[in-house]
């Protein structure tokens, strides 16, 4: 089974960098990068050393219901290339280990997978997750803290 990582689409992140609002209408927060820890969900790269970078609620979902979490993301403030979608862990991914997802295509958790698993399996789980007719595609989240990273499809 062929995966693909993907970024945030570039439309939602220049709206939030146009308008400065993120998913509860609240303002972002801009901050200067000190060079490491502040991964870009759309580049998918650290946000350089001395950049200034944007915090703000995200809601990586179309549709509202109860299972469209919203959390904190970091953004590049300035203009930066989406990364493009590939069958390569992003090098972002940096911390021992993620917590991986189902959702179903009327993006709703799948219960039972769920699952913390260390970064060099987070390929392999997905690719397992896809097995499944019923998972659509699977998001990985920080284990210590929620917030999202990106998400997975089939590869077309």
């Amino acid at each position: 089974m062929d995966i693909e990582f993907l970024a945030l689409p570039t439309e939602p992140v220049a709206q939030i960098r146009d308008l400065g609002r993120d998913a509860y209408d609240l303002p972002v927060e801009r901050h200067v990068s000190g060079g490491d820890g502040y991964p870009c969900r759309h580049c998918l790269e650290e946000t350089p050393l001395g950049q200034d970078y944007l915090v703000l609620a995200h809601k990586p979902f179309e549709t509202t219901n109860p299972y469209a979490e919203t959390g904190p993301i970091f953004l590049c403030a300035e203009s930066c290339a989406r990364a493009e979608p590939s069958d390569k862990t992003p090098a972002i991914l940096r911390a021992p280990e993620y917590l991986i997802r189902g959702y179903s295509a009327d993006e709703r958790i799948v219960y039972g997978t769920g699952k913390v698993v260390t970064t060099d399996q987070i390929a392999a789980y997905a690719r397992a997750l896809f097995e499944r007719k019923d998972i659509a595609f699977v998001d990985i989240r920080s284990a210590a803290n929620n917030c999202y990273q990106c998400r997975i499809r089939r590869a077309s």
